[in-house]
Parts: C-alpha cells; structure tokens; sequence
C-alpha cells in the first residue's frame, strides 16, 4: 500500500465518486479505480458501494477513510517539522481568527509579530468558529484566536485573554456626546443594528439582553462586522461589540452602561498533540504577552 492510494481513497470519497475524483487528481478514471481495487484487495474488504448511482463507503470504508485522513494530517505535519527553522529566519504561520478579533486585535498583533519576525510568511483568514475547529483539525491552520469553549475535543483552548463588549453609537446618535451611564431601562428604548444571529458574539449580546431583562429594538442585522461599522458610523442607531472597535478614528463612542458590562473569554486555539512550528510557538507567546483588550 502506498500513500497514493489514500489519497486516492479520499478523492473517490470527497468528490462522491470515481469520475471527479479522476479529473481533481488528474488521473484517468481506470488508473483509479484500479488502484482502490489494488487497495481493497490489501485490505481485503470492499470500501465502496458500487451498486448505486453515486459511489459510496460502506462501513469498513467510512471507518478506514476517517483513518486515512488522520494519517495524511499526520504525515503533512511531520513534513512542515522537517522544514521548520528554529531561529525564525523563514517559515510560514497560518493563522485564522473570528470576524469581531479582525476588527481590531489583527492590525496590532500582525505589526508586533512581523517587527519581531520579519522573514515569517504570514496567511491572515477570517473565519468562523466552525470552520476555525475544522481548519485545525484538518491541519489547514496553524493556530488560531477565537471563544472559548470549543466542540472538537482534538482541538487545544489556551486561555489568552477577556474580552469586553460595549455599547457604541456613531456621531449621528443623540448619545454620541454623552457623559452619563445608560440604565438598562433607558437600553431598552434604543433601536439596534447587531451582527445575524449565527455569530457567536450575538449569542454573548443576547445573553447579555436576557440577565437585564431587556427586549431589544433590533431594526437592522447584518452577517459582516465591517458592514455593521458602516451602518453604525450612518445612522442614529446603537450596537454592542468588543468595546475596543469603539475608536476615535472609527467615529465610534462608548457608552457606559450601569452594571457588568457583558465579557467573554478569547483563546488560542491549536490542534492537540500536534507538531508546532517555531514560528506558531512564537505567535503564541507574543499573545500571551499582551494586556488585557
């Protein structure tokens, strides 16, 4: 058995059967399916069901599959440890965070790490916290930052640091000059814009919502935090988010609120028992590093 036929055996599996797994490998559909019947005949078990009109694993299949990958993850890592340099000359850093940490935690995190490390490659994504657990289960990402707590248990939480949210309006609310402390009575009166409901910040604003026995005026969601800013910067209209985005230069200001203000905790988050880069391991340290937002 060859490490082409586990690749092969994924294909087939991902792409639903032998045609398009033929043409995403750049093989000719006879080469492959010959070579998942030299690999069944190793193994001595079909893998795939035939007999329908799509390819699908039978249960020795889906079993021997979830292995495969596993083992492609592992081999891909052994391979980034070969190349990884210690003395952080070169190399490559993968990092994903959630689309809130993007507004205001990547600009300075990057700018300290590149001062540091100049000659370290660095690949930015935004994403969300599903598919952040899936890009370091997968070995796609290096590390990542994003909430606690997490479903995947192969997948490590390094507690960083807590994250407060804020109230924030822009200079076309009445509030934009306030001194004073909101009420949550006087919360209850404002319209809203806040991020769709399938962010993980909107589940800590409406948990928020919920302990001070407020029912919001929400008047606009939007699924982009950049998106909300614009909204936010436009209209008479208030917002929560991390109280750091809440800037001068964003036109944005804080308003106080009576009680604890709604926090959260933010993670590094890695793969379990996995290689780590010099370069990862140096990411990890400068985070860990930096006060509380």
């Amino acid at each position: 058995m060859l490490l082409r036929h586990l690749r092969y055996l994924i294909a087939v599996a991902d792409h639903g059967g032998f045609t398009r797994a033929a043409e995403a490998l750049h093989v000719s559909q006879p080469t492959l399916s010959q070579q998942i019947r030299q690999l069944e005949e190793t193994l001595g078990v079909s893998l795939f069901d035939r007999t329908s009109r799509t390819v699908k694993p039978t249960d020795a299949g889906v079993a021997y599959i979830e292995c495969a990958r596993r083992v492609l993850v592992e081999l891909e890592a052994g391979k980034r440890a070969l190349h990884d340099v210690k003395d952080l000359s070169r190399g490559t850093l993968r990092l994903a965070m959630t689309p809130t940490f993007m507004a205001y935690l990547v600009g300075p995190l990057v700018r300290d790490y590149s001062a540091r490390f100049p000659n370290i490659h660095l690949e930015i994504f935004e994403l969300s916290m599903d598919d952040i657990e899936a890009g370091l289960a997968d070995d796609s990402l290096d590390i990542a930052i994003a909430f606690t707590p997490v479903r995947n248990p192969e997948i490590e939480c390094i507690p960083a640091f807590v994250e407060t949210l804020g109230l924030m309006v822009g200079r076309d609310h009445p509030l934009y000059e306030s001194q004073g402390t909101l009420a949550p009575s006087e919360v209850a009166q404002l319209e809203f814009a806040l991020l769709a409901p399938e962010f993980i910040t909107r589940s800590s604003i409406d948990d928020y919502f919920r302990q001070q026995a407020i029912t919001p005026k929400v008047v606009i969601e939007v699924n982009s935090v950049s998106t909300l800013l614009e909204v936010i910067r436009h209209t008479a209209v208030a917002t929560i988010l991390p109280e750091a985005i809440a800037t001068e230069d964003r036109a944005l200001r804080k308003i106080a609120l009576q009680g604890e203000a709604p926090q959260r905790g933010a993670a590094l988050l890695r793969r379990k028992n996995n290689y780590h880069s010099a370069a990862a391991l140096a990411f990890v340290e400068l985070v860990l590093e930096m006060k509380p937002v």
